[in-house]
């Protein structure tokens, strides 16, 4: 069974699939990757080359795949970045397509819209096309901090305002909703994730070191939100995915910084060089029942 990834690309760096595609292959996913730009490189560099490939090429090569007559084994779809509205209304369509063929399938929105420090750094429109027809379509989301801000309104300054946004968010649409990071206490990030059930929300919550990552790493998202669909997609046990996945990505971040500071080079994740980190990682981290 497949993932169907439809986020960004770049020639060099992690950002959307380039993030997204290796991690869930080397967790055993078939991933079917579309791309809706095509950069040289992230946007954090403040400049970069090359384009947004268009809502058009996204419908036409879904439409290829479903003339292959696969649709029926697509697990998941996966969407991030999305360059334009046009390219937001592609993915609803796709998502349609795939549930029509399997109707098991589960949506995983991952709302790429901006950072704490660094702001909105999508186009207009962007925000609300997430916000009123890809988050009610989703049975996945997973935003960070500043994202679900936005979304939901509530500012969040402790884990029981992040609940509290993690459940409006439930009411929006999404069954499992991932809070990738918010900062509780100095020096430490939490996660949260969440699961609506008829018995009412379940969370569970893990707090992991802040590494000295200035403002962060490019494509951290995207690899979280990957790892994440992929450990849920085979296990469905919240508290276990939750587990797996910080564990996985705060050693995929530490031995990337570990790297920058030995080489003396620009912080980019090191995904391939950390590969044994999605398997095996060196730092496991346990959660904890809030909910």
């Amino acid at each position: 069974m497949a993932v169907l990834s439809i986020q960004s690309h770049v020639v060099y760096g992690y950002a959307g699939n380039t993030a997204a595609v290796f991690p869930l292959q080397r967790l055993g996913r078939e991933v079917w990757a579309v791309n809706t730009v095509e950069f040289s490189n992230h946007t954090g560099y403040g400049s970069f080359r090359g384009k947004v490939l268009g809502a058009e090429l996204v419908s036409d090569l879904v439409s290829g795949i479903e003339e292959r007559g696969v649709l029926k084994n697509c697990d998941a779809v996966l969407s991030g970045y999305l360059g334009d509205a046009a390219v937001g209304r592609a993915i609803i369509e796709t998502v349609k397509k795939v549930k029509k063929e399997n109707p098991n399938a589960v949506f995983c929105c991952d709302p790429v819209m901006g950072d704490s420090g660094r702001g909105f750094y999508v186009k207009p429109g962007i925000p609300e096309m997430f916000k009123n027809e890809l988050i009610p379509l989703a049975g996945i989301t997973c935003p960070n901090q500043f994202e679900i801000e936005f979304l939901t309104g509530v500012s969040i300054k402790n884990v029981n305002d992040a609940l509290k946004a993690v459940n409006i968010l439930h009411e929006m649409g999404p069954s499992v909703v991932l809070l990738t990071s918010f900062r509780e206490k100095k020096g430490e990030l939490g996660m949260i994730a969440s699961k609506n059930t008829a018995d009412g929300n379940i969370a569970y919550k893990i707090v992991t070191p802040e590494l000295p990552l200035g403002d962060g790493v490019a494509g951290t998202g995207d690899m979280t939100a990957a790892v994440f669909l992929s450990h849920f997609l085979k296990t469905f046990s919240l508290e276990k995915t939750l587990e797996k996945t910080a564990s996985s990505v705060y050693s995929i971040l530490e031995e990337s910084y570990n790297i920058s500071l030995d080489e003396n080079i620009p912080l980019e994740l090191k995904i391939i060089k950390a590969q044994e980190q999605l398997i095996s990682p060196l730092r496991i981290f346990k959660a904890e029942k809030i909910s």
